[in-house]
C-alpha cells in the first residue's frame, strides 16, 4: 500500500503564519492540472506495484483548482496506478471556496474526505491570523460539506495565539464539537523564520504566550475532546474511532507515498527526494518532459531516526522487536534503556513490545523522542 500527495501551491492571500511554499495565482495555475499529470506519467514506476491507498491534495489552496482539474488528476491517478476500491481521497480547503455546488462537484468526482482551515472561530482571531473568511463563512463551510454526503470532515484549529485567550479557545472547541465533524487538527502556533508573523514577533509587536498557557490550553483540549470521544492519537490530530487520517498516519508509519508539485517530498522506504520549492522551475521540467528532483539515500542511522521521530508521535509508538529485527539487538537494547527511564517517571506506557508516549506527555513528546535517536 502506498499513498500519493499533490502540493497545490496557489493561494488568493498569504496567512501570517504559514511557510508552507505557495504562490499568488498566475497564468501557471490555468495548466497546473496538466502538468501534474504529465509528472504522473513521467514517475509512475516509483512505488512499484503498490495499491494506492490514500490520495492528499495540499497546500496551499487546493481548493482554489476547478473541479474539472481533480477530476483529471484523478483519472490519470486510476489510469496509471493501481487504486484501491476504498482509497480515502483527501482535499484541504478553506471556508470561502467551499459553495455548495462546488462541494457536491468534488463528492461528485470522488472526492470523500475534506479538511477545512477554519482555524478559530473568531473574528478576531482571524483577523489577526491573517484569513481571508470570517467565523459565519467557517460554520457555513462546514454545514455545506455535510449536506453534500461528506461524512469524514476534518477541520483546523490553532491555539497558543498571543492575541487570544483560553475562554476564546475553550468557545472554539465547544463550537467544533456541536458541528458535524469527525477529525481535528490542532496546532499551537509556531512563529516561523520569514514569516510575517515572525517579524511582527522581532520588532515587538506580539510575542509567544507563556509556557503555562500552553500547557493549560493544550491540557482543556485533551480534556473536551476525551468527553466527546474523540481519540488524541497523533500529537495533533485527534479523531472519532474510525475517523484517523489514513493519510497522515502512513506517514507515521513509514509506509511509501509520491509527492507531485513544486516542493513536494516522496519517500520510497530508502530513500528521500524532493521536488524544487519553485513553480517555474518545477513546470519548465515537466513541460519538457524530465524531472528536477533532490534525492537523499538513507543510512541506516536516518532510517532509525525517522522510525523513532515519526512512529513515537503516535499512540501506536514504537515495537522493540520491530527495532531489534530492522536495526539489530544492540539498537533495541538501547531503545528499551531508553524507554526504562521514562517509564519509570510514568512518561510512557508499554503494551507488549510497543512502547508509546502517554497523551497526556505529548506537548513535551519532542523531548524525550530527541533521547530515543542516534
Amino acid at each position: 500500500m502506498s499513498g500519493i500527495y499533490i502540493h497545490v501551491p496557489f493561494c488568493k492571500h498569504k496567512c501570517d503564519y504559514c511557510d508552507f511554499y505557495s504562490i499568488v495565482p498566475s497564468g501557471e495555475m490555468d495548466r497546473f492540472g496538466s502538468y501534474i499529470s504529465q509528472e504522473l506519467r513521467l514517475r509512475k514506476n516509483y512505488l512499484g506495484n503498490d495499491t494506492i491507498e490514500t490520495i492528499y491534495f495540499g497546500g496551499g489552496t487546493p481548493s482554489m483548482l476547478g473541479i474539472k482539474d481533480i477530476e483529471a488528476i484523478l483519472d490519470d491517478i486510476s489510469a496509471n496506478f493501481l487504486l484501491s476500491k476504498n482509497a480515502e481521497i483527501t482535499i484541504e480547503a478553506n471556508p470561502d471556496d467551499l459553495g455548495l455546488i462546488y462541494l457536491q462537484d468534488l463528492r461528485g468526482v470522488g472526492i470523500n474526505r475534506i479538511s477545512i482551515g477554519i482555524q478559530s472561530f473568531d473574528d478576531g482571531d482571524l483577523k489577526q491570523l491573517g484569513r481571508r473568511h470570517d467565523a459565519a463563512q467557517g460554520l457555513k463551510s462546514i454545514e455545506w460539506a455535510s449536506k453534500s454526503q461528506f461524512d469524514n470532515i476534518s477541520i483546523d484549529l490553532i491555539y497558543g495565539l498571543p492575541y487570544s485567550s483560553t475562554k476564546k479557545w475553550e468557545d472554539n472547541l465547544a463550537t467544533a464539537f456541536g458541528l458535524p465533524v469527525k477529525h481535528l487538527s490542532c496546532y499551537h502556533l509556531i512563529f516561523e523564520e520569514n514569516t510575517p508573523l515572525y517579524r511582527k514577533m522581532n520588532k515587538g509587536a506580539v510575542k509567544p504566550v507563556d509556557e503555562e498557557l500552553s500547557v493549560e490550553q493544550f491540557k482543556i483540549m485533551q480534556q473536551i475532546a476525551n468527553r466527546h470521544e474523540f481519540i488524541h492519537y497523533e500529537i495533533s490530530n485527534l479523531a472519532l474511532e474510525g475517523y484517523y487520517s489514513r493519510h497522515n498516519t502512513s506517514y507515521w508509519k513509514q509506509i511509501p507515498y509520491l509527492g507531485l508539485g513544486p516542493s513536494a517530498h516522496s519517500y520510497d522506504g530508502n530513500s528521500r527526494c524532493w521536488n524544487p520549492k519553485s513553480i517555474s522551475q518545477w513546470s519548465k521540467a515537466i513541460a519538457s518532459g524530465r524531472l528536477t528532483i533532490e534525492v537523499e539515500t538513507l543510512s541506516e542511522n536516518d532510517r532509525i531516526n525517522d522510525y523513532f521521530l515519526t512512529s513515537l508521535r503516535t499512540i501506536w509508538g514504537a515495537n522493540l522487536a520491530d527495532v531489534e529485527k530492522n536495526f539489530g539487538k544492540d539498537m533495541a537494547s538501547k531503545a528499551r534503556e531508553t524507554a526504562n527511564k521514562y517509564l519509570k517517571k510514568g512518561m510512557l506506557e508499554i503494551e507488549g513490545d510497543s512502547i508509546s508516549i502517554k497523551p497526556e506527555h505529548f506537548l513535551i513528546s519532542d523531548g524525550i523522542i530527541v533521547d530515543f535517536l542516534i
